[in-house]
């Protein structure tokens, strides 16, 4: 595993000249960033905080100095856009007395627990808890789903989800930022900028999963 890391690194960097212009890059990867961010948005498929972060070291290395600007507008865009779709479609099944495949998938998603502190956070903080929940991993689907059963309005929602969104876009570019201003090739910074998001996001679940037993053996 170790040596073939060595060879893919230089089957990169030999295909780094043979890329195409900026132009074409950022006419094509803005179209992704935004459809892979609203589509992760969606459905848990897509680790929208690792793309954001890749797409935000790419912008360092690219000499347009609006770059960076760009991917920042674009990813809040997206996130916003993926997250009023899914509350829209959460609504939907709120209010029809069958549900819907959409509110029992945010259900499926939700744990018990997180959901019961996602809404005491609610009934405490209002719409500025939206902030928070898209900046703590896996805060966010229970924090919607928590609007979603208090019945709140889309457009109280949007309100809420617009800063959230934009925060939550600002943190991970810098992560990009900060991979991409620490290495001299793009594709060693979008390496660190992956890792680091993936460290960021997974370690709260981690360190829940260690503590379980010892919470379960005292009770």
């Amino acid at each position: 595993m170790n040596a073939g890391i060595p060879a893919v690194a230089a089957r990169l960097a030999e295909a780094a000249p043979l890329l195409p212009p900026e132009s074409t890059q950022q006419a094509v990867g803005y179209p992704s960033l935004f459809l892979l961010v609203a589509l992760g948005a969606l459905v848990p498929v897509v680790p929208t905080g690792a793309v954001v972060s890749s797409a935000a070291v790419v912008a360092v290395h690219q000499t347009a100095p609006l770059a960076l600007l760009f991917v920042f507008l674009v990813s809040s865009l997206a996130a916003f856009a993926g997250d009023v779709t899914l509350y829209w479609l959460g609504r939907r099944g709120v209010r029809s007395r069958n549900g819907s495949r959409w509110l029992a998938a945010l259900r499926e998603r939700a744990a018990p627990d997180r959901l019961e502190q996602a809404q005491e956070k609610l009934a405490e903080h209002g719409v500025a808890v939206l902030v928070l929940s898209r900046l703590v991993p896996a805060g966010r689907i229970p924090v919607m789903l928590a609007c979603l059963l208090a019945r709140m309005e889309l457009r109280r929602f949007m309100r809420g989800n617009a800063p959230a969104c934009l925060a939550w876009a600002a943190t991970y570019g810098l992560i990009g930022i900060l991979g991409g201003s620490l290495f001299p090739e793009p594709w060693q910074g979008v390496v660190a900028a992956v890792a680091l998001t993936v460290l960021v996001s997974g370690a709260p679940g981690v360190w829940r999963r260690l503590r379980r037993p010892d919470t379960q053996g005292e009770a």
